[in-house]
């Protein structure tokens, strides 16, 4: 068994720390500076990072490849898996002309494109975040967005800054399972912290998203609807959070926030706007609507508890050829040493993907798609997303190989060191985790746990500091490239324009995760 170690450089936190980031630093040079192609920057990085676990870290060459190899199945299935069908659920909305009439209905509640921006990128992207999360809500809402003529690049960037208050609690609140079972917290105590860390922000991400979109003047034309929006959002986040459970808080409060735009909306609306009158019949509606509708309701049937027993009984689970407890990991990162677990689980009907897939198909059927035609789609579909899928697939490896060499622990260990700043780190930890792998879930089983003894070490509230893994995780889905790629595929945007899509999140995404930092330190301190 090969044991891991996290000072492999002259026994220096600092210059071990400096060369366990190369490969990250490789990924942010060749995509914000040198504009090189999301999946290309991925594919740079994860050479780098092959290269620093063995040649820094010792790392036996087959314990690297099958690192690299475990991260990019995992990016196939579960992550691939759910992008691809809620973008050829799209691609069926279009091919049947539904899309038109779907995007017309809502541009005749309102044609203000801030709006707009709010009921789909933030109050409906926030719905299925909740309910699916994975890709899901950036991958529909910017094709949503897309087709009601936002440009390619606001579409996805738009999509990419308002996924970020539901995140933590996205997936009927996985991400926050996660985390208790990592560190044996109590769900319902980090549920709280939670919340409390992410409402302020919630609180007023709509009227940022509005201000990103069309600066002050946007604002101060739409203020009323931007501050219910997140006014709504938070209080019932907040709520629910603290005082019901974490499962359903992000669907109760996107369901608020839907519920509250659109009343405003029956009785104000912006200057220089008009309301048109509905001029679908009901049954068209609900046609144009149904794969969406489709959508949410096989999701939350294969959400319930019930359901996923159920499904669970079909996955397979097995421990990963020549890695699972290959690695053994040690203190401070883990309390005692024990072997680095590699298990891989295909749960090929409980994963919300194939909820997708089954709402796919049924759609199909709906709208009178022909086998052959679906056929076409689909292999239309899946050329769209090669680059996304290089890009996924990538990243996830690079990250993989970065913690099982015990790069990542080293990165964590740095933020470790400073002291009583730590709470704003815990923030930038978490930010670390999301942006490597792409998802707030892997993000809190990565460092949850290094949080909890870090906490310890320090004197902290371990739950404040985990919690805050989990909400400065959240700022740092936008600048994911994996995030970057679903949204730059579903809005349309070109492989090229990635690098700029990039940049253009990552100033947001540094500053949120700050916010997030700042009330950490003050919920330790004051």
């Amino acid at each position: 068994m090969w044991e891991q170690t996290y000072f492999p450089i002259a026994h220096s936190l600092l210059w071990s720390s400096i060369v366990a980031a190369l490969p990250i630093a490789a990924l942010l040079y060749a995509i914000g500076v040198k504009r090189v192609t999301a999946w290309k920057s991925s594919v740079l990085g994860l050479v780098a990072a092959v290269i620093v676990a063995c040649a820094a870290y010792r790392m036996p060459v087959g314990l690297a490849v099958n690192s690299a190899l475990y991260g990019a199945a995992f990016g196939i299935f579960p992550i691939f898996w759910v992008i691809y069908w809620a973008i050829l659920l799209y691609r069926l909305t279009v091919d049947t002309g539904n899309f038109e009439i779907l995007k017309e209905s809502i541009g005749q509640l309102t044609s203000d494109r801030s709006l707009q921006a709010l009921l789909i990128a933030f109050a409906f992207g926030a719905f299925l975040e909740g309910a699916a999360g994975f890709g899901t809500p950036v991958a529909v809402a910017a094709a949503i967005l897309g087709g009601l003529g936002f440009s390619a690049f606001y579409a996805a960037g738009i999509c990419l800054l308002a996924n970020t208050a539901p995140v933590a609690f996205g997936s009927l609140a996985i991400p926050l399972v996660t985390l208790a079972a990592t560190t044996g917290l109590p769900l319902d105590a980090l549920s709280k912290q939670v919340g409390r860390l992410c409402a302020p922000v919630s609180l007023f991400i709509p009227a940022y998203l509005v201000i990103v979109m069309g600066g002050r003047s946007a604002f101060r034309r739409v203020w009323p609807a931007a501050l219910l929006c997140g006014a709504s959002f938070a209080a019932t986040q907040f709520a629910i959070s603290n005082f019901v459970g974490p499962y359903l808080t992000d669907i109760l409060s996107s369901l608020a926030a839907v519920v509250s735009l659109v009343a405003l909306l029956r009785f104000w609306r912006p200057a220089g706007t008009e309301r048109t009158g509905n001029t679908f019949r009901p049954a068209q509606l609900l046609r144009a609507w149904s794969p969406y509708l489709l959508l949410v309701v096989f999701i939350l049937a294969w959400s319930s508890h019930s359901a996923q027993f159920l499904l669970n009984q079909a996955s397979v689970s097995f421990g990963w050829p020549g890695l699972h407890n290959q690695i053994q990991r040690i203190p401070p990162v883990v309390n005692q040493a024990g072997p680095y677990a590699a298990i891989y689980r295909f749960r090929y009907l409980a994963e919300a993907g194939t909820a997708c897939a089954f709402a796919t198909i049924a759609s199909a059927a709906l709208l009178r798609v022909g086998p052959i035609r679906f056929v076409r789609l689909a292999f239309d579909s899946a050329r769209q997303l090669r680059f996304a899928f290089a890009s996924i697939t990538a990243v996830l490896a690079l990250a993989f190989v970065m913690n099982y060499s015990g790069a990542t622990a080293t990165l964590g260990l740095a933020f470790a060191a400073t002291g009583k700043a730590f709470p704003y780190f815990s923030a930038m930890l978490g930010w670390l985790g999301v942006f490597l792998t792409g998802s707030d879930t892997s993000s809190n089983a990565l460092f949850g746990g290094l949080q909890q003894v870090t906490a310890h070490r320090l004197g902290l509230s371990p739950v404040l500091t985990a919690s805050t893994n989990s909400a400065g995780g959240v700022m740092g889905k936008m600048i994911s490239l994996q995030s970057i790629s679903v949204a730059a595929a579903a809005a349309g945007l070109k492989a090229d324009e990635e690098p700029r899509l990039f940049r253009f999140t990552l100033k947001h995404s540094l500053f949120l995760a700050s916010v997030v930092g700042g009330l950490a330190m003050i919920y330790a301190y004051a």
